[in-house]
């Protein structure tokens, strides 16, 4: 009969089972883990969220919808209500622009009665708590042109330099919606800024060829005061500020007077005013003997087709810039 195993063999099996068992789920744990445990995830900082889905925008002019996907960049989807050859003043909103003004996070327009019709439109969203943002009312007042009645003239884009001023509201509301990409917003905008103020150079070098006495821009409204102000060019308009205004005979008689003691050569329609009142001046000026031709169509209230040299701000302005000195000169 076998001897019996010392009991000191069977405790030290048991204690060997348990260092194996040990090392075999300590591996175990490695592998999935890795060597160092997991830490909690830690929360964004505040005010550095970054979201996936890009910004909805509408603004009511194509010249607003330019610097905002200028600016935004891909972290932007935003469309324009009104297009080519839409006069801003007299436009109403239809059901579908109702329906991307609720979706939009983003809104933003001349504001200035600039697009009167949709005021109450704009101020029902703001109430609502979306991000609207007034661009032209961000303009320091010391800025602004006043005419008729002391109200602002709101075509401010007709001056690059005074426009280049709702550059940064627009990319502070960009910011406040997406954070992350401040630095993107911030670094578009100022290539955007330095764009403009070179236009404003070639503006200023196409423009002052023309003589002193000819230095004098009539179309069918009175749209170009701020670019009129900046080239140190007279500007006159059959209508007011406002093309809901009617102009009267009289209007057209007494500029007409003006044309033929002045000898100005050439007055504008524009793209998005019908040409009946700028013909009927025509007419009246030619009436008293004098020929005045009928320039280049001016691009005041809204910009070209897009795809166009003209669909863009820049392309817009230099089209202003040569009918004008070339029909003045």
């Amino acid at each position: 009969m076998p001897a019996p195993k010392p009991a000191y063999n069977l405790a030290k099996a048991k204690m060997n089972r348990s260092v194996w068992i040990g090392l075999l789920l300590g591996a175990l744990l490695l592998a999935v883990g890795g060597c160092k445990p997991v830490a909690p995830a830690t929360p964004a900082a505040p005010g550095k969220t970054s979201r996936t889905a890009p910004i909805k925008a509408v603004t009511t002019v194509a010249m607003l919808e330019e610097i905002v996907r200028t600016v935004g960049g891909d972290r932007v989807e935003v469309q324009a209500l009104m297009g080519p050859g839409v006069d801003p003043h007299l436009y109403r909103a239809t059901a579908r622009d109702t329906e991307r003004l609720d979706q939009a996070e983003l809104i933003v327009a001349v504001g200035l009665h600039l697009e009167g019709k949709l005021d109450d439109i704009l101020a029902r969203q703001t109430q609502r708590g979306k991000t609207v943002v007034m661009a032209g009312e961000t303009i320091p007042e010391s800025m602004r042109l006043k005419v008729e009645a002391g109200k602002d003239d709101p075509h401010i884009w007709h001056d690059p330099i005074r426009w280049q001023e709702v550059v940064d509201p627009i990319r502070e509301a960009l910011t406040k919606l997406d954070p992350a990409h401040a630095d993107e917003f911030t670094s578009r905008a100022e290539d955007y800024i330095r764009a403009m103020n070179e236009l404003d150079g070639e503006a200023e070098l196409a423009l002052k060829g023309i003589p002193e006495e000819r230095r004098v821009l009539i179309t069918a409204h009175d749209a170009f005061r701020y670019f009129g102000d900046r080239y140190k060019i007279e500007v006159r308009g059959i209508q007011g500020i406002n093309t809901a205004s009617e102009a009267s005979a009289r209007d057209i008689m007494e500029l007409a007077d003006f044309i033929v003691a002045r000898k100005i050569r050439a007055i504008f329609v524009e793209s998005s005013v019908p040409p009946a009142t700028i013909e009927a001046l025509q007419k009246a000026v030619r009436a008293q003997g004098h020929q005045v031709e009928v320039g280049p169509a001016l691009y005041s209230d809204a910009m070209g087709t897009p795809g166009t040299p003209e669909g863009n701000y820049i392309g817009m302005f230099r089209h202003n810039i040569k009918a004008i000195s070339e029909a003045l000169k």
